[in-house]
C-alpha cells in the first residue's frame, strides 16, 4: 500500500501540488488523468522515489516495490533482447549459479553419511525452495509469454538489443518491468509504441494483474479496460473518482453542476447578508445584529469555482480542391531495407474521399508505405500517383525534427509562403500558441506542444489527401478530440496511421491490415473489423486469398471458402486447446518435482534428489518443445 499525505510541488513558482493526499490499495488500478502540464508524470516521479515533494510524505509497506516505466528511455544493452530480461533478475540468476555450485559439490562428494554431505543436500533444497519462491522455475516460460505478447519473434528475442529501434527498446523495458512483477505498477504512456494487438495483450494482462497500477494514457479504451477508478489532477489539487474513464467523465459533469449551484445559492445568501449589513450598518438600534451578520460572514467558508478553463485547439483543414476518382494506383509494389523486405507484390486502389486506416503489427510496413505514398520513400513495382496530387503529410518524426533553435512563430513562417503567412498568427492562435508563447523555443516545448505545432504545418497549404501517420501520440484527450472533429469535417482522402482504436472509431470505414509482408483491405470500421475478427492476435487471421490488397467482392467469399476456412480454424484451435493441455500438465509435475525437492528431509535421500533432477531437466525440455510448437502454430 502507498499513502500520499499532505504533498506540496511547485514549478517555476506556480503551484503543481498544494496539499494532495491519497492512498494506493495493493490491488487499485488507477488511470491518472489530467491536461498536458498538469503534473502527472511528475505524480508518477514523486511516487517512485525520483523527485522528493516540497512538504508532505510517501509511506510505503514494508518490503514493497515498484516499477516505473518512463516516456523517455535512458538505457544501454550489451547482450540479446532475452539475455536482457534475464539481466533483470539478478537474484533469481545467483540462486541458479549457486544451485549449480552446490551439485557439483554433491556430485563430487563420495561420503554420503558426511556432515559435509548432508549440509549441502539441506544448502540445495533451500536453494531450490526459494528459486521456486522467486518463479525462477518458470522463469524462461514467463519471458518467453511476455516478450511473445509485447510483438516480439523467437528470432528476435536472440537478436542485439542495442540494434533495436526507440519503440522496440520501450517493449522490452516494459517486458522487463512485467517480469519484475513489483506490488505497483507505474505506467506513463505505455501504448505509445505498441500495436493494435499488442495493446489488446497488455490489457488484458494489467486487468487481471495482482498488484496495483497507476496509468497516465490519452488511450480511452486503454482506460476503460484497465483501470477501476480515476485520480484527476486539476488546479494543483486532485479528485478522486471510483469508476473507470469513460464514468468519470460523466460523473464530473454532475460534480460541476452541482458545486456551480451551490456556489449560485451561496452567493445569493452572501448578497442578502452584505445587503443587510450596508442598510443597516449605521443604525444603532440594530449593531448587534449588524455585528452577528458580519462575523457569520466571516466565518462562513465559501465555495470557489475552478479556473480551471481547459482551453482547446479549434481548427479546421482547408477545404480539398477537386481531384480525380483514383488517387493512387499500385500493382505488385515492393519494398526492402538491406535485403530484408518489407513490403512483397501488394496491390491496390486509394479513391477520392476515402477514409483510410493502416493497422498491423510494427515493423509490418504501416509506416513505410505512408512514406511511399507521401513521395519520401523509394520502391519497387509500379505505382500510379494522380497527376497534381496534393499531398499533406504528417508523422511523429516531425515533432521531434523540429529545428530546436527557431521560434514556434518561426517555425511555420519558414515554411509558409503566399497570402497564408499573414495568417500565421491565427492559425498558431488556434492551436494554443498565442501572446509570448509564439516566441518559445523549439527546444522548450513539451511532446504534445510540438505535435501540435507539427500538425498546424498541415494548415499551411491545401491538399487532396492528408497522410498522418500516428498523429495522436503525446495529445492529450481534448486535443485529440479536436482533432478528430476537424479530420471528420475534412473532404478530402484520409490515411490513418495509429493503433488508437477511439481514435479511428467513427473516423475511417476501410482498413488495410498490414500482416506477413502483405496488405488486405476489408471496408469495416475499426471496430467492426476487431468484432468480426474476435481473435487472439489480428495477424491469427486465416487469409486464403492471395497475398494482396482485394476489393469488396473479395472480402464476401463464398459459403463453401468460409465454410472451409471455418473448418481449418476448428482444427488448429483443437491443436492449440492439447498442446495447453499438455503444457499445464508439464508446469504440474515441474511443481510437484520442486515441492518435492523443497521437502526437510529430502536430503536423507540423495539418490532420490539426483533422480528427480534427472526428470525435471527432461520434463523442463519437453515444455521447451511445446511452447515452441504453441507459438509455431500461433503464427501460421
Amino acid at each position: 500500500m502507498i499513502s500520499v499525505s499532505q504533498c506540496t510541488m511547485q514549478f517555476n513558482g506556480i503551484p503543481l501540488f498544494d496539499a494532495i493526499s491519497f492512498s494506493v490499495g495493493d490491488r487499485d488500478k488507477i488511470g491518472l488523468v489530467g491536461r498536458n502540464g498538469a503534473g502527472k508524470s511528475t505524480l508518477l516521479q514523486i511516487l517512485n522515489g525520483d523527485i522528493t515533494p516540497e512538504t508532505g510524505s510517501i509511506i510505503t509497506s514494508k518490503q514493497h516495490t515498484i516499477g516505473f516505466l518512463k516516456q523517455q528511455l535512458e538505457v544501454e544493452y550489451t547482450s540479446s533482447v532475452k539475455e536482457e530480461c534475464r539481466i533483470a533478475f539478478e537474484s533469481v540468476i545467483q540462486l541458479e549459479s549457486d544451485i549449480e555450485h552446490i551439485q557439483q559439490k554433491i556430485n563430487n562428494s563420495t561420503n554420503y553419511q558426511s556432515t559435509e554431505y548432508i549440509d549441502l543436500c539441506e544448502q540445495l533444497a533451500n536453494l531450490y525452495h526459494r528459486l521456486d519462491i522467486s518463479g525462477g522455475n518458470t522463469l524462461e516460460a514467463r519471458i518467453e509469454k511476455i516478450l511473445l505478447g509485447l510483438g516480439f519473434t523467437h528470432d528476435s528475442m536472440h537478436g542485439s538489443a542495442s540494434e533495436l529501434s526507440g519503440g522496440w527498446q520501450m517493449r522490452l523495458e516494459l517486458a522487463k518491468l512485467l517480469l519484475r512483477n513489483p506490488d505497483t505498477l507505474l505506467l506513463d504512456e505505455p501504448t505509445n509504441h505498441l500495436d493494435i494487438d499488442s495493446i489488446r495483450w497488455l490489457e488484458s494482462y494489467l486487468a487481471v494483474y495482482e498488484g496495483a497500477v497507476i496509468l497516465v494514457s490519452h488511450d480511452k479504451v486503454f482506460l476503460d479496460t484497465v483501470t477501476k477508478r480515476t485520480i484527476e489532477i486539476r488546479n494543483a489539487k486532485i479528485e478522486d473518482y471510483p469508476c473507470t474513464y469513460s464514468a468519470y467523465v460523466k460523473e464530473r459533469l454532475i460534480r460541476e453542476d452541482h458545486k456551480l449551484k451551490a456556489y449560485q445559492s451561496q452567493q445569493k445568501e452572501i448578497e442578502k447578508t452584505q445587503e443587510f449589513i450596508d442598510r443597516f450598518r449605521s443604525k444603532a438600534n440594530l449593531a448587534s445584529r449588524v455585528q452577528s451578520r458580519i462575523k457569520q460572514l466571516d466565518a462562513k467558508e465559501r465555495i470557489v469555482l475552478d479556473d480551471y478553463k481547459e482551453k482547446a485547439i479549434a481548427f479546421s483543414f482547408p477545404p480539398s480542391p477537386r481531384a480525380p476518382r483514383l488517387l493512387f494506383h499500385s500493382s505488385n509494389l515492393s519494398k526492402s531495407y538491406d535485403n530484408r523486405l518489407i513490403l512483397e507484390g501488394i496491390t491496390f486502389d486509394i479513391e477520392r474521399e476515402q477514409k483510410c486506416a493502416f493497422i498491423g503489427r510494427n515493423g509490418e510496413g504501416k509506416s513505410t508505405l505512408s512514406r511511399i505514398l507521401a513521395g519520401i520513400e523509394s520502391y519497387d513495382g509500379n505505382l500510379i500517383v494522380s497527376d497534381g496530387l496534393k499531398i499533406g503529410y504528417y508523422a511523429q518524426h516531425h515533432a521531434d525534427s523540429l529545428d530546436p533553435t527557431k521560434t514556434v512563430f518561426e517555425t511555420l513562417d519558414h515554411v509558409a509562403v503566399g497570402d497564408i503567412r499573414t495568417k500565421i498568427r491565427s492559425i498558431l492562435g488556434a492551436f494554443l500558441f498565442s501572446g509570448d508563447s509564439v516566441d518559445k523555443k523549439v527546444r522548450v516545448l513539451s511532446g504534445g506542444e510540438r505535435a501540435r505545432l507539427a500538425l498546424a504545418m498541415l494548415l499551411l497549404h491545401e491538399s487532396h489527401v492528408l497522410i498522418l501517420d500516428e498523429p495522436t501520440n503525446h495529445l492529450d484527450m481534448s486535443a485529440k478530440d479536436i482533432l478528430k472533429s476537424a479530420l471528420m469535417n475534412y473532404n478530402g482522402a484520409l490515411i490513418v496511421v495509429s493503433h488508437d482504436r477511439d481514435f479511428l472509431d467513427g473516423l475511417t470505414d476501410n482498413i488495410y491490415h498490414f500482416s506477413k509482408k502483405n496488405v488486405k483491405h476489408y471496408p469495416f470500421h475499426i471496430h467492426e473489423f476487431l468484432s468480426k475478427h474476435a481473435v487472439e492476435s489480428i495477424d491469427d487471421l486465416i487469409v486464403q486469398t492471395p497475398s494482396t490488397v482485394t476489393d469488396t467482392s473479395d472480402v464476401k467469399q463464398s459459403r463453401d471458402i468460409k465454410k472451409s476456412v471455418e473448418r481449418e480454424e476448428r482444427k488448429r484451435l483443437k491443436i492449440i486447446e492439447k498442446i495447453e493441455s499438455d503444457i499445464s500438465q508439464k508446469e504440474e509435475l515441474l511443481r510437484l518435482i520442486d515441492c518435492e525437492l523443497g521437502e526437510d528431509d529430502i536430503y536423507k535421500q540423495p539418490y532420490r534428489i539426483e533422480e528427480l533432477n534427472i526428470k525435471r531437466n527432461q520434463l523442463q525440455q519437453e515444455l521447451d518443445q511445446l511452447l515452441q510448437q504453441w507459438e509455431d502454430i500461433q503464427s501460421n
